[in-house]
């Protein structure tokens, strides 16, 4: 009954072409329509959901304080010598340029410190450096001897030798339009180059975490330009030379364009931002739409070159290929869908619209492309014994060495899944860049000359109102920088604690004896006073205190740390801090932190997202191949190329970060596809045509042999392309996809023939 169903609707599909091309036009043209609704947003925070325990601390931390998206400008003199005449005049005119930046709330420099020195009983507080033009060497010389003693300047703006020194400018961004990170970024970029220009003995870098938004961004855009062009290109290229028919590539080419234009325009319509992580998504899709194509063309092909006419070829080939082309977009979307387990939201969004594409693929694949074939021209010459000439003799080659075959490649496999435990979790937000895009270069350039830009921020809470002022509480406070200035991970620590060492000091005529923390909570409250009714606008202490002084946040700048390394300090803070203050509240929050804690969580929630797509993909299996010994038997071949995949990448790189935590779940869908059309082909010879197992696996690989390398190419190299981006979690995505279809086809060619057989052998399946 399922084969007169499939016979009659194949028949209907060759016979009425132009209406169902009509169709398939008036769909693909509303739904891509959907595709002007689309919005490319690169804010970091899009990685986190709503719910997300660290965003939301870090949120409410920066609704408190001073937001910390920040441009980091590092001026580098040719000559090494930031205390120069030239370099402080270029630094002051650059501070002073800095706060047109959009959005800027705040300026930071060596020259604009709000330097504090006292004047008999006066305290007097005004920029470190006031006329450039008209300072003396003394004066120079004085301006630099303050910087590099500094605690708020040492390692943050300036550097130990003096070699190179920051602007910092503090963003806040109302969060309305999509353009205010570009504006920022193009004006800093702008800025710099303009005063590189007047002044050319130096070198501007810029960071930052507006700049790293920048860069998602221009990242994703950039892939979008190159690899989707070169995706394109290497499928035309290996399609013409594989299929040798102008029509059925032509053909595929609109499948391709149709079901992109379909799956993005769905994206638009339902309201979901494009994002860095699934921009990778027209990529994906147009290398999944070409395997249900392949499958039906090959088989197409194959029966013309035999002498069928063009549509009792076609019909033929929808006949047998149409379920096996339905059971393998299903597992395909299900592997797919097990992202939307993952907690990284844009992971969700990809995973949603390449399962709409694969299934619309399908439907595509069954119905517009035969359709296409039968109004195209196709000239296909008679070779019915020159084709697949070297796959009987590989299957040969399979069946007559199934011993060694499967010992081998299990012992294989037993090898590489040995270095599974060699894979660490690892992201380090920095590095999701390569080196040949600016901020990744600039970023590396300022961690290893003056700050970096992974940060700890800390809120310290002593709860009542004014209470920062409390001597004790202070104490505390410098109790915890001294300490965390210890650490080897901490580059620079900014504490409240050495203002009010500074104004103690200031206060008793500047006499160094007193650079230490005020005796009692009402001097403590009349310095702090006196000193922030002395701060000009935007360079208040807002970043370091609460509106109403009950609390106070450190920003601690960081090494570069692995995500291991970040856990792993966080934990020594919080229990240093429970042990030494326990009557002190804390809350540590950061990007940094962040981005640590989402790659540790979206590794355990992926692995009972793929256990559920396992499972559901194992029943639909046995009953699609109404068999559950062979069900069954299917997931060896599926199962063990993540893990061999795996294994070799610990072997070779050993670093597994958020892109590579969702590629088990992803692929699981894709290389069920291989299995389900060698073992269709297989239970049809042994049903049908009651071959013995070595004749089955001997038909299997004659009928679909060609076919499931043909795939497997376009896939592996589709991700390939993939691996290519500079974004590291499409770049690594890609790479692991890629290793794993290909061991894939490995293990279907050379590990599941000889199993079948084995099985057979012992008792009949």
């Amino acid at each position: 009954m399922k084969e007169s169903i499939t016979g009659r609707y194949a028949n209907f599909v060759v016979t009425h072409p132009w209406r169902i091309l009509l169709l398939t036009l008036l769909v693909v043209l509303f739904a891509g329509s959907g595709g002007r609704f689309i919005e490319f947003t690169n804010d970091y925070r899009v990685f986190f959901s709503d719910d997300n325990p660290e965003l939301q601390a870090f949120e409410a931390m920066q609704n408190i304080y001073t937001k910390t998206d920040n441009v980091l400008f590092v001026v580098a003199p040719e000559n090494g010598k930031v205390f120069s005449a030239e370099t402080l005049a270029l630094v002051a005119e650059l501070t002073e340029l800095s706060w047109q930046t959009p959005y800027s709330t705040r300026v930071d420099s060596v020259t604009n410190f709000q330097h504090t020195v006292a004047e008999e009983d006066d305290l007097l507080v005004g920029d470190l450096v006031d006329d450039v033009a008209q300072m003396s060497i003394e004066e120079v010389q004085y301006v630099r001897d303050v910087a590099l003693n500094e605690p708020l300047l040492l390692n943050r703006l300036i550097s130990p030798s003096a070699h190179v020194t920051g602007v910092n400018i503090t963003i806040q961004l109302p969060g309305k339009s999509l353009t205010e990170v570009p504006e920022v970024a193009e004006f800093a970029r702008q800025l710099a180059a303009d005063i590189e220009a007047k002044y050319p003995k130096h070198r501007l870098y810029i960071t930052g975490l507006a700049m790293m938004n920048n860069a998602f961004g221009e990242s994703t855009q950039n892939d979008m330009a190159t690899l989707v062009p070169m995706m394109f290109l290497t499928i035309i290229f290996i399609l013409g030379i594989l299929l040798r028919s102008f029509s059925s590539t032509i053909a595929a080419v609109v499948m391709i364009f149709a079901t992109i234009l379909f799956a993005m325009g769905i994206m638009g319509w339902l309201g979901w931002k494009l994002t860095p992580a699934s921009a990778a998504a027209p990529t994906i899709i147009m290398t999944m739409a070409v395997a249900d194509t392949v499958h039906l063309l090959v088989t197409f092909l194959h029966n013309m070159r035999r002498g069928q006419t063009r549509h009792d070829a076609m019909k033929d080939s929808l006949r047998v290929n149409f379920q096996p082309i339905f059971i393998t977009s299903v597992t395909t979307a299900i592997g797919f869908l097990s992202m939307n387990f993952s907690d990284v939201p844009p992971f969700h969004d990809l995973g949603n619209v390449v399962a709409i594409g694969v299934m619309f693929a399908f439907v595509l694949s069954v119905s517009t492309l035969p359709a296409i074939m039968m109004v195209l021209p196709v000239r296909v010459l008679a070779q019915a014994e020159k084709e697949n000439a070297f796959m009987p003799a590989f299957a040969q080659f399979v069946i007559h060495r199934r011993r060694p075959l499967l010992f081998g490649m299990g012992l294989l496999a037993l090898a590489l899944m040995a270095f599974l435990p060699q894979n660490t979790l690892d992201d380090q937000f920095v590095e999701y860049f390569d080196e040949t895009v600016d901020f990744r270069r600039d970023t590396d350039f300022s961690r290893a000359n003056l700050a970096g830009i992974y940060t700890l921020q800390y809120s310290l809470k002593q709860g009542e109102s004014g209470g920062i002022s409390d001597p004790v509480f202070l104490k505390s406070v410098d109790q915890f920088s001294q300490w965390l200035r210890t650490q080897p991970e901490v580059m620079h620590v900014q504490t409240i604690s050495d203002t009010f060492k500074r104004l103690n000091k200031n206060m008793h005529g500047d006499d160094p004896a007193y650079y230490s923390l005020p005796e009692s909570r009402e001097l403590a409250a009349q310095y702090l006073l006196l000193y922030e009714l002395s701060l000009p606008y935007g360079l208040d202490l807002n970043d370091q205190i609460d509106i109403d002084k009950a609390q106070t946040r450190l920003n601690i700048t960081l090494e570069n740390l692995h995500t291991e390394e970040m856990l792993a300090l966080e934990n020594r803070v919080s229990n240093w801090l429970s042990t030494n203050l326990p009557d002190v509240g804390f809350t540590g929050a950061s990007p940094t932190l962040m981005f640590a804690h989402i790659g540790e969580r979206n590794v355990s929630s992926m692995l009972f997202g793929t256990t559920l797509a396992l499972i559901l993909i194992s029943l639909i299996l046995v009953l699609a191949l109404r068999s559950a010994p062979i069900g069954l038997i299917s997931l060896a071949p599926n199962l063990i190329p993540a893990g061999m995949a795996f294994g070799l990448w610990g072997l070779l790189v050993g670093q597994v970060g958020l892109s590579l935590s969702v590629v088990a779940g992803m692929t699981l869908g894709i290389v069920v596809d291989d299995t389900v059309h060698f073992l269709s082909k297989y239970l049809r010879a042994r049903r049908e045509k009651g071959l013995n197992e070595q004749e089955a696996v001997a038909y299997a690989f004659n009928t679909v042999g060609v076919a499931l390398w043909v795939t497997s190419l376009v896939l592996v190299l589709g991700f390939v392309v993939l691996s290519q981006s500079h974004f590291a979690l499409n770049s690594d995505m890609g790479a692991m996809a890629a290793i794993t279809i290909a061991i894939a086809l490995i293990m279907d060619f050379l590990f599941l023939p000889p199993l079948l057989m084995k099985l057979e052998e012992d008792s009949n399946v």
